[in-house]
């Protein structure tokens, strides 16, 4: 029987960029196990594992973030300050007492809102390019840390470090929340009218206001949300490490976030994408490092074979012919001018109209 032409036209559609990461992924994870085992040792050892879920977990909360005011067509240099003074907040406001775990988290998430909300308001209001103004903000928290936080500074409560050190079998506690947050993230994106309006925003901002979207509210949201989940992982160093650390913003969390997230298929200039396909990006750095690691790879060789695992994989988007059809799972692709009732990221003047 001769097929339809539905039929022939779901043959030839391409597969997602969520679903090309995954099995990327899971390559690399192939490839690595079976280097590693011919170096005697075994990739999937449970210390291992532990490495590259605990490696994730970190990187997992600020790319979330990063992700949503990409979409937006934005980004953030300021992250890795934020987790820095989160970090400090947080300890520095709990001071070794359990009683005031719940006070150090609002303020230390708190302080992150407010740099996020500086950010939003910059890039919107006075309409800095996004690179200049979050680079400018976080340059200005530099200035603080180092001017008042020469080196460590507070106390964690035990209790709290329990966010950092708890395992449920190979499983860091602090994964599951970034799953977790994950999941959230990917749900508000895809069934929420902000979360539509992100979409829209990314791609085509006029479009969007001549819709309804209220455009710099979007953008405004989307760098608050960024700001605290980096704040998220702020707490996550101060569990670690029993005190908060300054020192944390030199780990090159801004631009790793980004990296995770094109390479997870979120579009640099806006409008497609998605969390799921960040967190497949996420697994896939932490993968290499902990590859690298139990091979003693140099450093230097280390960095070049991940900027260049980074370029192919946009080369490859780049190339690719998307399908239109949203993926529910996380990711998204290039949807049609006027999308179509139905559609998980459709335009705001179907789904969401005026915020």
């Amino acid at each position: 029987m001769k097929p339809t032409s539905s039929t022939a036209t779901a043959r030839r559609a391409p597969l997602s960029t969520t679903t090309v990461v995954y099995l990327a992924l899971l390559g690399i994870l192939l490839v690595g196990g079976i280097v590693v085992a011919a170096t005697g040792d075994t990739l999937f050892s449970n210390a291992n594992l532990v490495d590259m879920l605990t490696r994730s977990s970190l990187l997992g909360f600020i790319a979330i973030g990063q992700t949503l005011v990409i979409l937006c067509r934005s980004l953030d240099l300021s992250v890795g300050y934020v987790v820095a003074l989160s970090s400090l907040v947080a300890a520095t406001t709990m001071d070794g007492d359990p009683a005031r775990i719940p006070l150090a988290m609002a303020a230390a998430l708190g302080v992150a809102a407010v740099i996020g909300l500086v950010n939003g308001l910059v890039v919107t209001k006075l309409k800095v390019n996004a690179f200049i103004a979050t680079l400018g903000v976080g340059l200005i928290v530099k200035g603080y840390l180092d001017t008042w936080y020469a080196g460590p500074a507070g106390e964690v409560a035990p209790a709290f470090q329990a966010f950092g050190y708890t395992r449920i079998g190979p499983l860091p506690l602090s994964a599951i929340v970034m799953v977790a947050l994950a999941g959230a993230g990917i749900w508000f994106l895809h069934y929420t009218r902000t979360g539509h309006h992100m979409f829209a925003v990314g791609g085509d901002t006029d479009v969007a206001r001549m819709s309804g979207v209220r455009t710099d509210r979007t953008v405004i949201v989307a760098h608050i949300l960024c700001a605290v989940a980096a704040g998220v992982a702020g707490l996550l160093i101060a569990s670690r490490f029993g005190t908060g650390s300054a020192l944390v913003y030199d780990d090159g969390y801004d631009l790793e976030s980004i990296a995770a997230v094109v390479l997870g298929g979120t579009y640099l200039l806006g409008g497609r994408g998605g969390i799921g396909g960040t967190l497949g990006g996420v697994f896939i750095l932490a993968t290499l490092d902990t590859v690298f690691n139990v091979l003693s790879v140099d450093p230097f060789i280390k960095d070049v074979l991940r900027g260049v695992i980074i370029i192919a994989a946009v080369a490859i988007y780049a190339r690719r012919r998307l399908t239109r059809k949203p993926d529910r799972f996380g990711g998204h692709v290039d949807p049609p001018p006027r999308p179509a009732p139905g559609d998980g990221a459709e335009a705001a003047h179907v789904k969401g109209g005026v915020a």
